[in-house]
């Protein structure tokens, strides 16, 4: 295993960057994904003060399955004192989560480089 990359999960490749974890989400997050990456993202939210990156770039379809997962995650990143980030430039993914108003309740940024301060362009894995 290469350093840093931490064994990927059907919908969820996770690598730690600057001292960030880096999870990127694709395809269609929907109930069904949701059962698979939502305990997975919770194990990476349950330690204190981490850092997480969710990149939604490659998400095609997000339901509101989806959109819980997310806020989930954001609670609990919250709540123990972490930061949580989204990446996304996906249209219809940012015009979901401005209808639903949680644009205001994330930070989105274009790119994995500009939510990790300092760390120029990441490699994927």
């Amino acid at each position: 295993m290469r350093q840093g990359i931490t064994p990927s999960f059907e919908y969820l490749p996770v690598r730690h960057t600057g001292g960030w974890t880096v999870v990127a989400l694709h395809g269609e997050i929907d109930i069904a994904a949701a059962l698979t990456i939502g305990p997975r993202l919770d194990t990476i939210t349950a330690l204190p003060r981490r850092r997480v990156v969710l990149d939604l770039n490659a998400v095609c379809f997000l339901d509101a399955c989806g959109l819980e997962l997310l806020c989930r995650a954001r609670r609990r990143s919250a709540a123990r004192a972490g930061h949580l980030v989204l990446v996304c430039v996906r249209p219809r993914i940012l015009l979901l989560l401005r209808i639903t108003g949680l644009d205001d309740d994330f930070t989105v940024l274009p790119s994995v480089a500009d939510a990790i301060p300092g760390s120029g362009p990441v490699a994927a894995p």
